[in-house]
C-alpha cells in the first residue's frame, strides 16, 4: 500500500492578512449594494493601529450620463464607517488591543477604474476591441476542484482545519471564554493510504489569548473543546499528536504582532494545497475579475461533476486573455478516478456549463453583496452560507449531457 502524509492550514479572521480580506469584501459588498454594476477592486494593508485601503472603485450610479463625472464615492459609501464596522465584526474591541475598531487611522486610497480596464469589460465597441461582448477583467488561469473525501466534496485536511477555526471563533464571540482573542491559525495533517484519508496524525492550533492565561488551560481548551467536539472520532487515535500555541505564549497578535495584506491567503482560502492555483485572489475584487468569478465557476463545475458521480475527484483548469468573452482553453483532469474518460466529462461539461465571463455572472447570480459571507475559513465547502457555487443543481444535466 502506498502512504502519505498531507497537511493544510487555516487562518481565524483576526489573522492581519485575513482582516484586509474581511475589509475588502465589506467594502466590496457596500458598493454592491449601492449599485449592482459596481467595479471594484479594493486592497487593504494593516499594521499597528493604521488601515490602509487602496484601489479602483467605480460606481455607475454616481456618474452623470451626460458628462460621465463620477460623484464623490463619500456620497454614497462611508468607508471609514464600513472599515470600523468590518473590524468590530471580527472582535477587535478589547481595551488591550492595540488594533482597535474604534481606535484606528484609516487612509483611503481608492481611486477610479482604468478607462482602459473598463472598455475591455464593458459589453459595448471600443477602439482596438475585437467583440462588442463583456470580456474576462484580466487574463489569467483559474481552476476548480471536488473530491469525495468529505460531505462538502473538499480535501479532508483543508476542511478539518476550517472546522477548528469556525469553531475557536464560535466560541470566542459566544463570549464564554474570556481570554480568547481573534488571532489564531490551525493546521491539521492527514495520513493517506491508497489515496484514501485514514487518520490524522498531528493537530497544531496556535491561538491568541489574554495575558496571564495559563498555557495549560489554553492546551485543555484546545484539545476538549475544540478538537475532540469538531474533528471526526475515526480520525483522532492514541497516536494524534497535538500542538498546541507551541512557541508557548501567544499574546501579541493581529495587526499589533505582523502585517496584514489582501489576497495572501489565497491557498487556505482554496483548496489546502490540494490540486493547483492559478495565483489569483478573491477578496476585493468583483465578479467583472475573472481571478474570482471564474475560480468560483470552476468549484461549482467541478463539485456537480463528482456529485454526479462521474468522478471521485476531479481538477477543471481555463484561461482567459483580458477583454475576449470566451476562454482561451478549458480542461478536465480526474486522476484516473472517472468512471468514463476524462474527454467525455469535458464535453458534457462544455454542454451544460457556459465559461463567458458574463454568463457565470449571470448562472451564479453574482451581483449581490454576499461575498463577506465567503471571505472567511475558505471560499469552498461551506454549505451553511448558500453560496451559489457550493450547489449541485446540475448533477441531472451533468448525467444526461455524459450519455
Amino acid at each position: 500500500m502506498s502512504s502519505y502524509i498531507f497537511s493544510s492550514e487555516s487562518v481565524g479572521e483576526g489573522h492581519p492578512d485575513k482582516v484586509c480580506d474581511t475589509i475588502s469584501d465589506a467594502i466590496l459588498d457596500a458598493c454592491l449594494k449601492v449599485d449592482p454594476k459596481s467595479r471594484v477592486a479594493c486592497e487593504t494593508f494593516v499594521k499597528s493601529n493604521q488601515v490602509i485601503v487602496g484601489g479602483e472603485i467605480t460606481i455607475p450610479k454616481l456618474q452623470d450620463k451626460k458628462t460621465g463625472v463620477s460623484k464623490p464615492l463619500d456620497e454614497a459609501i462611508n468607508i471609514g464607517a464600513v472599515v470600523r464596522e468590518a473590524i468590530r465584526g471580527i472582535g477587535y474591541i478589547n481595551d488591550d488591543d492595540v488594533f482597535h475598531a474604534d481606535k484606528v487611522f484609516i487612509t483611503n486610497l481608492l481611486t477610479a477604474q482604468s478607462a482602459d480596464i473598463a472598455q475591455g469589460v464593458d459589453a459595448k465597441k471600443a477602439a482596438g476591441k475585437k467583440t462588442e461582448e463583456q470580456g474576462a477583467g484580466d487574463q489569467g488561469i483559474m481552476f476548480g476542484f471536488a473530491c469525495d473525501e468529505t460531505p462538502e466534496l473538499m480535501p479532508a485536511p483543508i476542511m478539518y482545519a476550517h472546522r477548528l477555526g469556525r469553531e475557536l471563533t464560535r466560541i470566542r464571540k459566544a463570549g464564554r471564554t474570556k481570554w480568547l482573542r481573534p488571532d489564531a491559525k490551525t493546521q491539521v495533517s492527514v495520513e493517506y493510504i491508497d489515496g484514501q484519508p485514514t487518520r490524522i496524525v498531528n493537530v497544531v492550533i496556535s491561538t491568541q489569548h489574554a495575558e496571564g492565561t495559563k498555557h495549560a488551560e489554553i492546551e485543555k481548551f484546545c484539545i476538549e473543546k475544540v478538537i475532540k467536539k469538531v474533528l471526526p472520532k475515526s480520525m483522532l487515535t492514541k497516536d494524534t499528536e497535538f500542538l498546541i500555541n507551541p512557541t508557548g505564549n501567544f499574546v501579541i497578535g493581529g495587526p499589533q504582532g505582523d502585517s496584514g495584506l489582501t489576497g495572501r491567503k489565497i491557498i487556505v482560502d482554496t483548496y489546502g494545497g490540494v490540486g493547483r492555483h492559478g495565483g489569483g485572489a478573491f477578496s476585493g475584487k468583483d465578479p467583472s475579475k475573472v481571478d474570482r468569478s471564474a475560480a468560483y465557476m470552476g468549484r461549482w463545475v467541478a463539485k456537480n461533476i463528482v456529485a454526479a458521480g462521474l468522478a471521485r475527484q476531479v481538477e477543471i483548469q481555463f484561461a482567459y486573455a483580458i477583454g475576449h468573452p470566451l476562454p482561451v482553453s478549458v480542461h478536465v483532469y480526474t486522476a484516473g478516478t472517472g468512471v468514463i474518460s476524462d474527454e467525455k466529462i469535458l464535453g458534457a461539461v462544455l454542454k451544460v456549463f457556459s465559461f463567458k465571463p458574463a454568463d457565470i455572472v449571470k448562472q451564479l447570480k453574482l451581483l449581490r453583496p454576499i461575498y463577506s459571507d465567503s471571505t472567511n475559513y475558505g471560499h469552498f465547502g461551506k454549505e451553511d452560507c448558500d453560496l451559489p457555487w457550493e450547489q449541485t443543481n446540475k448533477v441531472a444535466a451533468l448525467k444526461r449531457a455524459a450519455k
